[in-house]
């Protein structure tokens, strides 16, 4: 097999920001070096230096939730980059008229409202490149969000949904633990032990360790098991 047969379609590399070490991430198509920026929450030199030194050209913004610490920096970014927003689901919109108000009480400048250029719904897909990502709905940590998967690559972007040995916080207002569970047990799960995903916050994992060993929500701790 060449080595161009090999490369896989899509590359990620991590970009923590914000004091709360949010994964910003760069997603990108290795065949036409377009990509997407998933999450900017702020920290903006820190994601445009990770664009320039991999020298992709970025096409879009994706954003799965609407907390500051992942869409802070949103609107400043897409006016730099001069992209369009898309995501999260429009549920969210109760966070993201607050983004001002969410600045003020967590004491981080500069976060601003904006209107993505689309809202996301299950089903839809999201495309940059040659790679197109599916879009799941996995509301309980936020009504509105989304997680972007891409299949055949078994690798995903799961926002504050699902954490290397945690889940997302449901105790945030709109939040709701039983929808929580059910969106990681019933639409990420089932997706395949072998999809990679990238966290909101810490380090990557896959959704069979988590459905193994996870506290919150394996199988043993489910009683399923």
């Amino acid at each position: 097999m060449s080595e161009d047969a090999a490369k896989p379609p899509i590359q990620a590399v991590m970009i923590p920001v914000t004091p709360f070490q949010q994964n910003c991430s760069l997603l990108w198509c290795t065949e036409t070096m377009r990509g997407a920026v998933t999450d900017p929450g702020g920290d903006l030199e820190l994601i445009e230096s990770a664009i320039a030194e991999r020298t992709v050209t970025v096409e879009k913004i994706l954003i799965t939730h609407g907390h500051l610490d992942h869409a802070g920096g949103t609107k400043d970014l897409a006016e730099r980059l001069e992209v369009p927003v898309e995501g999260p689901h429009e549920a969210d919109i109760f966070w993201i008229g607050r983004m001002e108000e969410q600045s003020r009480m967590f004491g981080f400048a500069g976060a601003q409202e904006f209107e993505p250029d689309r809202w996301l719904k299950d089903g839809d897909t999201v495309s940059f490149g040659n790679v197109t990502m599916d879009v799941i709905h996995c509301p309980g940590h936020t009504p509105g969000h989304v997680v972007f998967v891409h299949r055949a690559a078994g690798f995903a972007v799961v926002g504050d949904v699902l954490f290397q040995g945690s889940i997302g916080r449901s105790d945030f207002p709109m939040g709701n633990h039983d929808d929580l569970i059910a969106s990681i047990r019933n639409k990420l799960f089932p997706l395949g032990d072998d999809i990679a995903f990238i966290p909101g916050h810490g380090p990557p994992s896959t959704f069979g360790e988590e459905r193994r060993s996870n506290p919150f929500v394996s199988d043993i701790a489910l009683g399923l098991a």
